[in-house]
């Protein structure tokens, strides 16, 4: 095995675990700036629905960094808007430009543990989640790359994200507490109770996916659905027609786990109709309340990307993950160009959850906090439980 042209210089002596290392940091790197950039545009797509959906003008006006400013007397830069592309630039900074504010009398270590504590677990999730075939890939200058399309290809892993997702609560209930003021407080009450609430039946709800593939590794759930169909459109299948009869047996306890997960995602990234932890018409902004500049935009961007880990780990269990319902994807497995491809599949179709969940924001009301708690413990729990004993009925009778 040839070292890659990058360390050509370097000698030999060093062991190839150095480059597995290096090309580690890159994938880190690269994914979590496309997951940061993902999350300003999302922010900017849902201001451009939602005025669509209201039949007004969204962001449109900001577009490439110094537009008509000249440079060196030489030359101008257009004023290109570009569909208000540079909006997410313009939010960022100022959010950065504003006032950072503490009150006195918040608890200040907690207070500022918060933001982060909402915004990291997010980031974290991502690294599970397999974005393109997890194959060992030949690199044009002779470098073997292993688990290309993850980060980390572990055994447990959904295991793993929900546990890392499960801190993210952590975040919202310290930010109402320190606050030391009602709403907030509120806010973190209400959080806490609704996420682990929905928290239940979210686990409960991936359990007949892995009884029926019998694997808690996300490569591996990907691969399964390659072969046999995805788990929710069964006919999307690596060659046609599908011969596995199964697929097409188990497909409705399948598709009840996905509505299930759906709904409870709402609940877990506090968005509509979910958002009673933050509901400004009763609790100010709740739980970030008293925030302010970069703080309050990390519980900001936290949420958008929660929203996209959501949708991420829905494309993976549910749509097949970076797969095409086409046998030809599968000799390009092994070649270096398939790290360009299949993140852009996967990317696809998490772009179509994350327009269903703006979509759905604008479009249905808020619950009360009592219908909240009741569609989840009294009407989506026993589904879960219900849904878990019918895939062990179907199970054991074609098995």
């Amino acid at each position: 095995m040839t070292p890659p042209l990058l360390f050509a210089d370097m000698p030999a002596s060093i062991p190839l675990w150095v480059f597995d290392v290096f090309t580690d940091l890159i994938k880190i790197f690269v994914l979590v700036n496309i997951i940061l950039g993902l999350v300003s545009y999302t922010v900017m797509a849902e201001r451009r629905i939602s005025a669509a959906i209201q039949d007004r003008i969204g962001p449109n006006r900001v577009g490439i960094p110094l537009g008509g400013v000249n440079i060196l007397g030489i030359f101008t830069m257009p004023k290109w808007t570009w569909w208000g592309l540079g909006q997410p630039l313009a939010d960022a900074l100022k959010f950065m430009l504003k006032e950072e504010f503490t009150p006195a009398h918040v608890n200040k270590l907690y207070f500022w543990m918060a933001p982060a504590m909402a915004m990291v677990p997010a980031l974290l999730t991502i690294c599970v989640i397999p974005f393109s075939s997890t194959h060992a890939v030949t690199l044009p200058w002779g470098y073997v790359m292993k688990s290309p399309g993850v980060i980390a290809d572990v055994g447990i892993g959904v295991l793993l994200v929900f546990a890392i997702a499960s801190l993210s609560v952590y975040g919202i209930v310290l930010a109402g507490w320190s606050s030391n003021s009602k709403y907030p407080f509120l806010g973190g009450i209400r959080s806490s109770a609704q996420m682990i609430s929905y928290e239940v039946s979210m686990g409960l709800s991936v359990i007949p996916i892995f009884l029926v593939m019998g694997n808690l590794r996300l490569s591996d759930v990907i691969d399964y659905q390659s072969a046999n169909g995805w788990t929710v459109l069964p006919f999307m299948v690596s060659g046609w027609p599908l011969h596995n009869w199964q697929s097409y047996v188990l497909w409705i306890p399948m598709l009840v786990s996905f509505i299930i997960f759906l709904v409870a995602a709402f609940a877990e990234t506090n968005r509509l109709p979910f958002d009673l932890p933050e509901s400004e018409t009763e609790l100010v902004g709740g739980y970030h309340t008293e925030y302010s500049a970069m703080k309050f935009a990390l519980f900001f961007l936290g949420e958008y990307a929660a929203m996209i880990v959501a949708s991420c780990i829905m494309v993976t269990l549910f749509l097949g993950g970076w797969s095409l319902p086409s046998t030809t994807y599968m000799s390009w497995q092994t070649e270096w160009w398939s790290l360009l491809i299949y993140p852009v599949v996967f990317l696809a179709k998490m772009c179509l959850f994350i327009v269903f969940f703006i979509w759905i924001r604008w479009t249905l009301p808020r619950f009360r906090y009592d219908q909240l708690m009741g569609l989840g413990w009294k009407c989506i729990l026993p589904i879960s439980l219900a849904n878990i004993v019918l895939t062990c009925i179907l199970l054991a009778l074609i098995g």
